[in-house]
């Protein structure tokens, strides 16, 4: 499905989670584990919460705060190749921090006025549904 060019998984003795680095630009850290059976394949329709920052601590988007759920299909296109590649590594029900650096986001060209080029940025994301199944 996708390819991951290094794995490696941390556990820390105060509080379980992991980290995983999905590709060379994507790494997700495990706040609160999914059912660990149901992720999204190329093509399917996620429905997520999202909190975007950068690496200051500075909000530029959150799904939470509008209140509404994000939909897109990953693996598509549709999104940054970040979310491409870090969202199907997820399980339904998962809430993760993906950290993306600035190529697999909006590289050199940033997004003016909110996003600076070439800026690594933190999502925190909770999978909510893949195609209508919520969990």
């Amino acid at each position: 499905m996708f390819r991951t060019a290094l794995r490696t998984t941390f556990t820390r003795q105060t509080r379980l989670f992991s980290t995983t680095q999905i590709t060379m630009g994507v790494s997700r850290d495990v706040i609160s584990p999914g059912d660990e059976t149901n992720r999204p394949n190329v093509g399917d329709e996620v429905t997520m919460h999202y909190t975007g920052t950068l690496e200051s601590g500075k909000k530029f988007d959150s799904s939470v705060d509008r209140g509404q759920p994000f939909k897109c299909r990953i693996g598509v296109g549709q999104v940054i190749r970040g979310w491409d590649e870090g969202v199907p590594q997820m399980s339904l029900g998962e809430k993760a921090k993906l950290t993306i650096t600035g190529d697999y986001a909006y590289g050199q060209r940033g997004y003016p006025g909110l996003i600076p080029p070439n800026a690594t940025l933190i999502f925190d994301v909770e999978l909510l549904a893949i195609n209508g199944k919520s969990a």
